[in-house]
């Protein structure tokens, strides 16, 4: 007599267990997936963040190391020193906060170009580089502006004297005061987060 092995299937119990535990590995794995996407994406955010306040930073610490002793005559027909550091933005010089001369440098070709006069100021929560055609500037004369760093609350800056004191305003009365040994930057981002970096002129 052949016998007959008798095939049992699973019953319904086993199977909303099975799919309990499913749906559980399911939600587990769609929660896992999106706090990984989130924050990649945070990261992205930070990323983008830092390497704009490093070419930031770096464009300063580039202009501020080529800063020359050429005091310039301005728009209203006045003389200004070489480097001119305002306490806040407002009043002068297109409200910058800082102006000063600094070295061409050189084009693509090689060629030396002309000393050029640059300013940064702090308006609308975003830090703007104020750039000069020439360095001495006829009536109405009104800087090329470039934003270069957003999301700003605060921009300060101190200027280190040559009897290493810390100034918090520079050469606002004399045309012939020399630049200072070094300029402090503080930035204090709308996040709340604060940068300083100190730059060395001499």
């Amino acid at each position: 007599m052949i016998g007959y092995r008798t095939r049992r299937g699973f019953t319904l119990i086993e199977l909303l267990v099975a799919l309990f535990i499913f749906s559980l590995l399911a939600i587990a794995g769609y929660r896992g997936l999106t706090a990984l996407l989130q924050t990649r994406a945070q990261l992205d955010v930070e990323t983008r963040k830092y390497q704009t306040l490093t070419r930031f930073f770096s464009r300063m610490d580039e202009q501020l190391a080529q800063v020359i002793n050429r005091p310039v005559r301005v728009a209203d027909g006045t003389s200004q020193a070489a480097l001119v550091g305002f306490p806040v933005s407002g009043g002068e010089l297109e409200e910058a906060q800082i102006v000063f001369t600094r070295a061409g440098g050189l084009d693509m070709a090689g060629g030396v170009l002309p000393p050029q006069r640059i300013g940064y100021r702090l308006r609308n929560n975003a830090v703007q580089m104020l750039r000069w055609d020439v360095l001495d500037q006829a009536p109405n004369s009104k800087p090329a502006e470039n934003t270069v760093l957003e999301g700003v609350r605060e921009f300060n800056l101190r200027y280190l004297s040559l009897s290493m004191v810390w100034e918090k305003q520079w050469a606002l009365v004399s045309p012939t005061v020399p630049p200072p040994k070094a300029v402090e930057v503080e930035v204090v981002l709308t996040t709340g987060e604060k940068i300083l970096r100190v730059f060395s002129l001499q």
